[in-house]
């Protein structure tokens, strides 16, 4: 199944644009959206989760009218926002069961035997009569993917699902997404590139509501290959070569920043060529837009 969208606009009240003509075709797997905060992300997972109307375009789900037939899209859809909420004081079978009869699913012993396994699958069986309020991060992110995979989806979107989490609960959290997206659609929105690199085949970088590269990660690498430099310099010199160059991105290594600089040729002396990383490619095309 393939998730198609085309000329998906969005615009708010005081002018700015949420989505700005987002043409994407997302197949089954693991497909990350890259992008800074007010990039547009959000605002087009949220439509996808029929949770905002578009203001034009067209998103088809298989056979399925994603903005027309919001009902049945949230059949198939698995969705786990930036903010996931839970209730005090509930355990994580109970609270499951609850999710699952809102789901449809009626049948007591049916319920019982998701949600085991849904918990088994995220390694929360062990905890499942604990309250789901004294989690840690990890374990509620966990629990919320618990939720989302309720009545076997066959899209599955996270929003900036790994913030706050330590390198631990983020690496158990990704194991679980990775399998999940060995047989659905699976949407990261996230802004950390690590994340996208380790995890994604495909993806699209977004900034101000339009999509500034879609393809693979080769794909994307490639686009950049050879035309990243780099130099350490003295803090005080970093003014003078942002504007002299195009300097994507600055880091301090030793107590110094190096420099990459986007260009075509040697951008001068004392740079040598940078290899090439999905960051890289990130800061390039949201520096186009600048």
């Amino acid at each position: 199944m393939d998730l198609k969208i085309n000329n998906l606009h969005k615009k708010y009240s005081n002018g700015v644009y949420a989505l700005n003509d987002v043409s994407l075709t997302i197949n089954t797997g693991m497909f990350g959206l890259l992008g800074p905060n007010g990039a547009g992300k959000s605002s087009l997972m949220r439509t996808l989760a029929t949770l905002q109307d578009a203001d034009s375009g067209s998103v088809m789900l298989g056979d399925i009218d994603v903005l027309k037939e919001k009902e049945k899209v949230r059949e198939v859809l698995g969705y786990l926002p930036q903010e996931f909420g839970v209730y005090p004081r509930t355990s994580a079978t109970e609270l499951l069961d609850y999710m699952a009869m809102i789901k449809g699913f009626s049948n007591k012993a049916e319920r019982n035997e998701i949600v085991n396994n849904l918990l088994a699958k995220v390694n929360l069986y062990d905890v499942r009569k604990k309250a789901v309020s004294s989690f840690s991060g990890g374990m509620r992110q966990r629990f919320g993917i618990a939720q989302c995979l309720i009545g076997n989806p066959r899209l599955v979107i996270v929003d900036e699902p790994t913030a706050g989490l330590d390198p631990g609960e983020r690496n158990r959290f990704y194991n679980i997404l990775s399998e999940i997206g060995e047989q659905v659609i699976v949407i990261l929105s996230t802004h950390i590139v690590q994340d996208v690199r380790e995890l994604c085949t495909q993806m699209a970088i977004m900034d101000k509501g339009k999509v500034l590269f879609s393809g693979n990660t080769d794909d994307a690498l490639y686009s950049i290959k050879g035309k990243v430099w780099e130099r350490s310099i003295a803090k005080h010199e970093l003014p003078e070569y942002q504007g002299k160059y195009k300097v994507i991105s600055n880091k301090l290594v030793g107590g110094k920043p190096l420099i990459h600089v986007f260009s075509e040729t040697l951008p001068g002396d004392n740079f040598t060529r940078a290899e090439e990383n999905l960051e890289d490619v990130f800061f390039a095309k949201i520096g186009e837009l600048a």
